[in-house]
């Protein structure tokens, strides 16, 4: 039996995996509690603290670029539409998107974090945005610590909060996940939820947040680890959807997962080919947003898998 240390988040994917009602078969899975799973992916990238880990993609992505010894398999945990996740104050006179330019516009956490991502790039791809005339204000350092971001990426403003920099006037506009109920912040993009779905129906690209990685060594050792690990994963989702079906007992998380499903179908599609449009929009936005010093190639991203699986 192979024993392996896994941090991942409490979501309806993965508890089947948690209770044990998914058989392990020779792996043995000592989850680790991190609260939030934000720092599980620092310490990954950081010390490789454990086995398995859920990773947000960019960070990943950022990791492999700087050459950490890590490696994801075809397995997206959690995602969303973004055009949601873009706020700026009524005061700031903000008409449209393309208005960013020549703002400063705080990010919620890192530069690099996967949210923020998404959202610069539909800015940019979507509303002629020129992510280079923005001024970008994190509110936290990057999960890898090597990461060195671009000329117009302004740090002076951590340890404030998102909204703490929007009501004090220090910019304009935020991007990642944030929740304000303050009435001087309002969405960016009106109807942002039909919006995004509407951006899906034309483009077919579904983002993804969250992937896993492991250990290359591990990989490297065990040659068969990935294909059982990403099996796991599958017949643990295959449980989830038949808990969306049954449609009792829906935490808020399940609902919205059914509403993404409606617009989407599988709600939480594994594998490279069913997301290679995502993967491929991820890869162009991080090369062109300097989170990655080039466009990373897609075949070197995912361990090896064998072709039925």
């Amino acid at each position: 039996m192979r024993s392996l240390t896994v941090a991942l988040g409490d979501y309806g994917l993965t508890r089947p995996l948690k209770d044990g009602s998914v058989p392990l078969g020779r792996l043995k899975l000592d989850f680790v509690s991190v609260e939030p799973i934000t720092a599980a992916m620092r310490r990954m990238v950081r010390g490789l603290d454990f086995d398995v880990c859920e990773m947000a993609f960019t960070t990943y992505l950022c990791a492999k670029a700087l050459g950490k010894p890590i490696t994801a398999l075809p397995v997206f945990l959690t995602r969303n539409f973004h055009h949601r996740a873009a706020v700026c104050t009524v005061a700031s006179g903000i008409a449209s998107p393309r208005d960013l330019a020549g703002r400063a516009v705080a990010v919620n956490r890192g530069y690099t974090v996967t949210t923020g991502l998404w959202v610069r790039g539909i800015l940019s791809r979507e509303y002629g945005l020129d992510l280079d005339k923005v001024t970008w204000l994190p509110t936290d350092e990057e999960h890898v610590a090597e990461y060195r971001a671009p000329a117009n990426v302004d740090y002076s403003s951590r340890g404030k909060t998102v909204e703490e920099l929007l009501l004090s006037g220090r910019c304009d506009a935020a991007v990642g996940d944030i929740r304000s109920s303050s009435p001087a912040i309002r969405p960016l993009i009106a109807n942002a939820r039909d919006v995004g779905a509407a951006s899906f129906r034309k483009t077919g690209i579904y983002p993804l947040n969250h992937a896993v990685v492991v250990k290359d060594a591990l990989l490297e050792q065990d040659p068969a680890l990935a294909a059982e690990l990403v099996a796991l994963f599958e017949t643990a989702k295959v449980r989830y959807l038949a808990h969306l079906a049954r449609g009792a007992e829906l935490s808020a998380a399940d609902r919205a997962a059914q509403e993404l499903g409606a617009v989407v179908g599988d709600p939480f599609p594994y594998g490279i080919d069913a997301n290679r449009k995502a993967l491929d929009a991820i890869l162009d936005f991080a090369d062109e947003q300097h989170v990655t010093p080039s466009r990373l190639r897609l075949d070197t991203l995912f361990a090896p898998l064998p072709a039925a699986a």
